[in-house]
């Protein structure tokens, strides 16, 4: 029994002894590896090739430019000057229109009879002509056209006829009137009377003088018009 514990101790030691000279081995071809490393000389590469770099454009203001005109936070820095318009005047109010009475045709065209407001007195107006602030330009028996301030206006001769007077003043007027004097009917003048703008002169159709009567150059005339019979004295000759 002891001798195979000496065998065994035997071959044990002879087993740690060849690794104890494998490691010292080993151990010894680390060591030359770095010496050998350490000391050899290093090997002395080319230096990279050199490119210079492209020359940068000078720095301008435009080019920076957008960043000023663009800075959300400042509204000064916005190079459009907003210039406001003042606001337009108002137009001009259209002022009252001409009242319309009748149109009349006496042979020398179709003349309407206006009058500025329903208190004012009555005007004969031919086309072209003014009345107060408009001027006529063409009138019939249902429209009339007028021009103020270079705006045409057509409206229903309807429209323009001054509104009738109420019924309880015609009637208060009835009432009121046996208590004043009636004064007598002016007489009427017999022949020829103020001579117009249009060559003839004033006609009354009751002056007694029968029609195609000459009196101081001037020739009686009737005509028949929508508001009844009426005349002028007319030159004689024309």
């Amino acid at each position: 029994m002891k001798r195979k514990l000496w065998i065994l101790n035997i071959v044990l030691v002879a087993i740690a002894v060849y690794a104890g000279l494998q490691f010292r081995k080993q151990w010894q071809a680390a060591k030359a590896r770095e010496a050998a490393t350490l000391h050899a000389p290093a090997k002395v590469l080319p230096p990279p090739q050199y490119t210079p770099l492209h020359a940068g454009a000078p720095v301008m203001s435009t080019s920076y430019a957008d960043v000023a005109q663009k800075f959300l936070f400042d509204k000064s820095r916005n190079p459009t000057v907003v210039v406001e318009a003042p606001p337009a005047p108002p137009p001009k109010p259209v002022p009252a229109l001409p009242v319309y009475h009748g149109i009349m045709n006496l042979g020398g065209g179709t003349m309407a009879v206006l009058s500025v407001s329903k208190d004012a007195p009555h005007q004969t107006i031919r086309p072209g002509e003014a009345i107060g602030q408009f001027k006529l330009v063409d009138v019939n028996s249902e429209e009339m056209t007028l021009e103020w301030e270079g705006q045409t206006i057509r409206k229903k001769v309807d429209e323009l006829t001054a509104p009738a007077a109420p019924v309880e003043t015609a009637a208060a007027a009835r009432v009121e009137a046996p208590a004043a004097a009636t004064p007598p009917p002016a007489p009427v003048k017999s022949g020829p009377g103020e001579i117009t703008q249009f060559g003839f002169k004033i006609c009354a159709v009751n002056d007694g003088n029968a029609e195609g009567t000459v009196m101081e150059g001037y020739k009686k005339e009737m005509h028949t018009t929508p508001f009844g019979q009426s005349c002028t004295w007319q030159p004689v000759g024309k």
